[in-house]
């Protein structure tokens, strides 16, 4: 029922508030008055993140303020009225009059949630708000929100077709169920069956069977979090925001009816396993890795059948004829390979902010790749793509949260975010970033050197091998190699030989790990295509291939990358190997450029056992233990 959120103390008809700090301000006072919230300060800061995400104003002078929020005492909603009308930054630039402010309690039951779907059928009713409006006293206010909304007789029969509908938004608490029951009344009075699955605060909710997906004529995803979308294929599909639906449910009706069908990526996403209980920050890493993965494949493959097929082992590493095909095949695998670590970044930062923050997150990403901006000998790798994409994300989405002047606000997502972005992550790592970086290296590089001259050929090949696995191309792993190529100058090949053995290590050990996981559902599908071009990277000595791994599921995959590499390196030491040319795997070991190639290839092979081993295990581990936190969260 209505009454367990809202009672006639909770109704204020005549606001003193003249804008909207005021209106928060005046209505969180009514909430702690009446002992729902115990911490005035705290709610606030939380009803102003929940702003940041995307404005809680609607057409018609309704805005529906609300978080979920430590300060909850107990679920309720605050109801305001301001004569004059506030402005608000509601979509249709008029000012907002009506009020509900909607206290969730972080944790513990969502009962209230259900409840709060009720009052959304009733702001949809037709001259609701008006005589709410009008409403002499608080007891006649609270009648109208306890009066039953009668279904419209004049509706038509719903023998027209079947519709599906999908709604959510971030905090999944106001907009996703007043945006299911608008859709659920455009439809019955276009006299259609409509099934609307809500991604709300409490789940997923109403969920379409494949039978029913089959059957529906149309698709309305109205959602602005993300969702499983290629279960949809070959439907007639429309994607728009959640506020669009709630706007014009009939208008949205009709243009999916109209729309092409939909084509899916061919990825299937398995959205509604127990990994439900994954962070935001899960889902950012995705966006990024999912685009990612296509130029890992297409880079490593060409650059590793280029190098099998074409390649010949020099001092300075594996080269190719100048002029021949396979130079060229090199070159265009070269291409996609230096794209992949700009659109790692560029697509998390998209996931934050959509399009405004796509370009400075691609231009993050590229510098943060390259070192020589910031006066480094080797980039941040993915590590920092990663970091740049984060760090663009959020500042584009507070600016872009802005309530700018109409005549500006066109601009900022096409001309003002991207280069007040592009500046803002350019300056961080050229002038914040950039130096420790440098220096780091710096230290790496003055360690090893220092560790060259002793004889503990077991602390170097941990140290030479954890660098190794750490970032696949980033400072670490770069300086270990440059390192290691300086000392084949000075007549020291074993420390090549160690590195060539520790190379390969990460990606053949991914590629292995989707093979041991394939049973446990320990991947995404995503992962299975990926591990297979990395087990092939990995054969030819491209490290990268296990980037997109390490991106998804850091905190699984390096330390696995970290372990099995350093295994091989000590191994490599232990066995005596040495390596001439600058580069590793098992190509230059059957190329004859290592001086024990069987051993060598044994010392790969161990190293990716144990990476694989160790990422199951892990993975495994975190696994149950998101399973354990979704069934409680579940029964609570």
């Amino acid at each position: 029922m209505i009454t367990d959120l809202i009672n006639e103390q909770l109704i204020c008809l005549d606001l003193n508030a003249k804008t909207k700090d005021e209106v928060f301000a005046e209505l969180i006072d009514v909430l702690y008055t009446q002992g729902k919230i115990n911490n005035q300060a705290q709610f606030l800061a939380d009803i102003k993140a929940r702003e940041e995400l995307g404005n809680t104003g609607f057409e018609e002078g309704i805005a529906l303020p609300h978080a979920k929020s430590s300060a909850v005492t107990e679920p309720a909603v605050a109801i305001g009225i301001s004569r004059s009308g506030i402005e608000y930054g509601a979509e249709d630039g008029q000012p907002s009059k009506l009020f509900f402010m909607i206290a969730s309690p972080d944790g513990g039951s969502d009962h209230h949630i259900e409840v709060l779907a009720e009052l959304s059928s009733k702001l949809i009713e037709e001259g609701f708000v008006e005589s709410f409006m009008n409403a002499a006293s608080k007891t006649e206010a609270l009648e109208l929100l306890l009066q039953k909304v009668e279904p419209a007789e004049d509706n038509p029969a719903a023998n027209k077709g079947f519709l599906i509908g999908v709604t959510g938004c971030p905090a999944g608490v106001a907009h996703t169920y007043l945006a299911a029951e608008s859709l659920e009344k455009g439809a019955a009075e276009l006299g259609y069956q409509i099934k609307v699955e809500t991604n709300g605060s409490i789940g997923v909710k109403n969920q379409p069977t494949e039978d029913e997906i089959a059957k529906a004529d149309a698709i309305i995803v109205a959602c602005d979090k993300q969702v499983d979308m290629n279960r949809f294929a070959g439907k007639r599909v429309i994607e728009t925001g959640v506020k669009s639906a709630i706007k014009d449910a009939k208008g949205l009706i009709q243009e999916a009816l109209d729309s092409p069908k939909y084509q899916a990526d061919g990825v299937k996403t398995e959205s509604k396993k127990p990994s439900q209980g994954r962070s935001e920050l899960y889902r950012y890493l995705m966006n990024g890795v999912s685009h990612m993965i296509p130029f890992v494949v297409t880079g490593g493959l060409l650059i590793a059948l280029s190098l099998a097929i074409g390649g010949e082992p020099t001092e300075a590493g594996m080269a190719i004829p100048p002029g021949s095909l396979w130079n060229k095949v090199l070159d265009v695998g070269v291409v996609s390979f230096t794209l992949m670590i700009p659109i790692l970044a560029g697509y998390i930062a998209y996931a934050i902010a959509d399009r405004p923050a796509l370009t400075p997150g691609l231009i993050g990403g590229w510098i943060a790749n390259n070192g020589s901006f910031y006066g480094a000998d080797a980039g941040t790798g993915f590590i920092g793509a990663i970091v740049a994409g984060l760090l663009v994300g959020y500042f584009v989405r507070w600016l872009t949260s802005i309530n700018y002047h109409k005549f500006i606000q066109p601009l900022v997502p096409i001309m003002i975010a991207p280069i007040a972005g592009s500046l803002f992550i350019s300056s961080l790592f050229i002038f914040v970033i950039g130096a420790p970086i440098a220096d780091l290296m710096n230290s790496l590089n003055a360690l090893l050197t220092s560790m060259s001259t002793g004889s503990n050929v077991i602390l170097l090949g941990i140290v030479l091998g954890g660098m190794a696995g750490f970032d696949m191309g980033g400072p670490f792993n770069k300086v270990a190699f440059l390192f290691s190529v300086g000392m084949i100058a000075s007549g020291q090949t074993q420390f090549m030989g160690a590195m060539a053995c520790a190379i390969p290590v990460a990606p053949l050990g991914m590629g292995l790990a989707t093979v041991l996981g394939h049973k446990l559902n320990l991947f995404e599908a995503s992962e299975f295509e990926a591990g297979k071009a990395a087990g092939a990277m990995g054969l030819v000595g491209i490290s990268e291939g296990a980037i997109p791994f390490a991106a998804q599921d850091p905190l699984s995959v390096i330390p696995a990358n970290v372990i099995g590499s350093m295994v091989a390196a000590v191994m490599g030491f232990s066995f005596g190997i040495t390596n001439s040319v600058a580069h590793g795997g098992p190509v230059v070991a059957l190329l004859g450029a290592m001086n024990k190639p069987l051993l060598a290839l044994i010392c790969m092979a161990a190293g990716a056992v144990v990476t694989a081993l160790v990422c199951v295990t892990l993975k495994k581990m975190r696994q149950k233990k998101t399973e354990t936190e979704f069934k409680s969260t579940v029964m609570n």
